[in-house]
């Protein structure tokens, strides 16, 4: 979050101006490990998810709706955006059920997304920016994978674009930008090490975005522009093979 640049949100502008509506879903995890820690809070991670105990919850909660998202709505109300800054327990936007309380906590999965919040903030030109805190049918507050609510939101309100930002343009193969990559193929390269570090977890979220319904995700960097004169520039993600316009 701390990199986003005024290049990103100068193709945020322009998507705006051309009447996309855009909706930001954000996570925390860098600044939660670090509440965690100074709290003495112990933390752990199943199959790539964060266990939630109601300590971590806690923490996640104030940190992702107290810092991170007040951040970023301040951020894009800094670049000429109206950013509403929201729970995803507010309002019944986000409503989940456990995946697997025994071993992962209060950690959910999305079972319902509340449209009419999102089309009243559309309606007042408002950008949603949502924490992936969810609510239980009880009430009780769950957390959400920020890629999972992500891909909720992005089937519910049948966008056509989900955008992943990250630190780096997109996929590079042997050092040249990929612009367009399916499911098969990104496995043929991390088998033969073409993508390797810090991108594996990258395309291996994107997967899971597209695993969840999408039919393509945009791997960005948020330092420069992603989207300038209708081409978008970075890496699609997709199921299959297909003509990126």
């Amino acid at each position: 979050m701390e990199e986003l640049g005024e290049a990103f949100f100068d193709s945020l502008l322009e998507l705006k101006k051309e009447e996309y509506q855009i909706v930001f879903v954000h996570g925390g995890g860098p600044a939660i490990n670090r509440m965690l820690e100074l709290y003495n809070i112990p933390h752990e991670f199943v199959n790539g998810l964060r266990k939630t105990t109601p300590e971590v919850l806690e923490v996640a909660e104030m940190v992702l709706s107290g810092q991170s998202n007040r951040k970023l709505t301040s951020m894009i109300e800094l670049h000429g955006l109206r950013g509403f800054g929201v729970n995803g327990s507010d309002a019944g936007l986000l409503k989940a059920k456990c995946i697997n309380q025994d071993e992962l906590g209060l950690v959910g999965e999305i079972t319902a997304v509340n449209q009419s919040v999102l089309e009243m903030l559309f309606n007042e030109d408002l950008v949603p920016v949502i924490t992936p805190i969810a609510a239980a049918e009880d009430g009780t507050k769950l957390n959400i994978n920020a890629d999972y609510a992500a891909a909720a939101i992005a089937n519910a309100i049948k966008a056509e674009h989900c955008i992943f930002v990250t630190d780096v343009k997109g996929i590079f193969i042997d050092g040249n930008l990929t612009h367009q990559l399916d499911a098969d193929e990104i496995e043929q390269h991390i088998k033969n090490k073409k993508i390797t570090g810090g991108m594996i977890p990258k395309v291996t979220s994107a997967l899971n975005l597209i695993s969840k319904g999408l039919n393509s995700v945009m791997i960005v960097s948020g330092k420069e522009k992603f989207y300038e004169d209708g081409i978008w520039i970075g890496t699609n993600v997709s199921a299959k093979k297909e003509v990126l316009t």
